[in-house]
């Protein structure tokens, strides 16, 4: 893959007369159908995850590190097993693997719902994880595949395509949520089973309108891919940043409902700060990432939405203890959803436009799903600790304070960005394996 201009090898995106503005009916069809695709899938998706801790923890009567455990799985049998799921769909192409993934996704859906042990949850959420290992790996890698044709074709900068995906993404996470709040007015089956009647639709719609081969897509062996993907360190330092994003991200689900419980005396308004997240980016990830494109090299937009994300920490962590409640108990919460959201739009349309110059041609699946493995990897283990910090009795700012530290660490570890005027080439396996930054 090239570049096409010394200011995109350089990390950023110069204005060029005569470009197109990246809007969803300017794109090919195969675009504006994953991208639509990315929407449903959150719908049902953000239906049921932000209610599980809460289920899982009264409900079922799961410990507060178990549910930290089997949320932590959930993201590991999801982004860890990514790489699976890309490797296949070098393989075999994207058709196959989305359509797996959705039967899958129905079924560990309707299991959930009438889960009533810990190992029955346990195989609901390695399913429903195991499904999105499948899909959505497949999906993000033809996106940013497509966004970097519409880039060297002078569409304009990759990154933008990307963030009309997140977009999309985030509009079925702020819909999903109200679903399931209205959902949960019967009960958690209820919600489960609503979930899985998105994704019928999802692979109805699919199965008609997904194309058997892709132009353009080359398929490869799946053999030596895992080789290159371990000696190449400037994308293992990348995964490393990204992880520790996801690691935070999570914590609306683990730390997040804790802190609204405590502060609230309920769960309820957390519908309503997933709400806020969502549609701040939906209003604002597009403007945002115009903003950042035109002054930021793509490793400090990295930088600047991971200092954002540790100060969103560190706010709930130094309101902590004055033990505010009610609605003003609510502000240092609402804070952090709002950092870590723009946080969030910096990182997430970066990393992905990043991957594709640090790629071998064929492997852009492979290193898509290698992107979330290793960071499932760190959410897995960050997960469990996070539980555990909140069940020790610590000082009560302690657990927010050393999880605003993490992001802290990771943006030291991004790897620095070509030279200006260096090509932004994918690496050829030499340069992979020389594991130079």
């Amino acid at each position: 893959m090239t570049s096409t201009s010394a200011a995109v090898a350089g990390g950023r995106s110069a204005k060029v007369p005569g470009r197109r503005t990246a809007h969803f009916t300017t794109l090919s069809p195969l675009l504006r159908l994953l991208i639509l695709t990315q929407l449903a899938f959150n719908i049902g998706f953000f239906a049921v995850l932000p209610f599980l801790a809460e289920h899982l923890g009264q409900s079922v009567g799961m410990a507060g590190w178990l549910v930290g455990f089997v949320l932590g799985l959930r993201t590991f049998s999801q982004q860890g097993l990514f790489v699976v799921g890309g490797a296949l769909a070098d393989r075999y192409g994207i058709r196959p693997v989305v359509l797996a993934g959705c039967v899958l996704r129905i079924a560990g859906f309707a299991w959930l719902g009438f889960a009533e042990r810990t190992w029955a949850v346990v195989g609901a959420v390695l399913l429903i994880g195991f499904a999105a290992a499948l899909f959505s790996p497949a999906v993000e890698s033809e996106v940013a595949r497509q966004a970097v044709g519409w880039e060297e074709e002078g569409g304009g900068d990759r990154t933008r395509v990307l963030a009309l995906f997140t977009v999309a993404g985030q509009a079925g996470a702020f819909v999903g949520p109200l679903l399931g709040a209205l959902l949960l007015a019967v009960d958690f089956r209820t919600a489960c089973l609503a979930g899985a009647g998105v994704f019928v639709l999802v692979l109805a719609g699919h199965a008609r309108l997904l194309p058997q081969r892709v132009p353009g897509r080359v398929r490869v062996r799946m053999k030596g891919g895992a080789r290159l993907v371990l000696r190449n360190r400037r994308f293992l330092a990348l995964c490393c940043a990204y992880g520790a994003y996801l690691l935070a991200y999570n914590q609306l689900y683990l730390a997040l409902p804790a802190e609204v419980e405590r502060a609230a005396g309920s769960q309820a308004p957390l519908a309503w700060l997933f709400a806020l997240s969502s549609l701040l980016v939906v209003t604002a990830q597009l403007p945002v990432t115009r903003w950042a494109g035109e002054r930021l090299a793509r490793r400090r937009s990295m930088v600047a939405g991971l200092v954002l994300i540790a100060v969103g920490f560190a706010v709930v962590g130094l309101a902590r203890p004055a033990g505010w409640t009610g609605t003003g108990g609510l502000v240092p919460a609402a804070g952090f959803v709002v950092l870590l959201t723009l946080g969030q739009m910096l990182v997430a349309p970066v990393a992905r436009a990043w991957v594709p110059d640090l790629a071998e041609d064929g492997r852009l699946g492979l290193y898509t799903g290698a992107l979330s493995s290793v960071s499932g990897l760190i959410v897995l283990a960050g997960s469990s600790a996070t539980g555990l910090l909140l069940d020790t009795g610590l000082p009560v700012a302690v657990p927010w304070l050393v999880l605003a530290a993490v992001p802290l660490v990771a943006a030291g570890t991004l790897p620095r960005w070509p030279h200006r005027g260096a090509r932004a080439t994918a690496p050829t396996p030499s340069a992979a394996c020389s594991g130079r930054s």
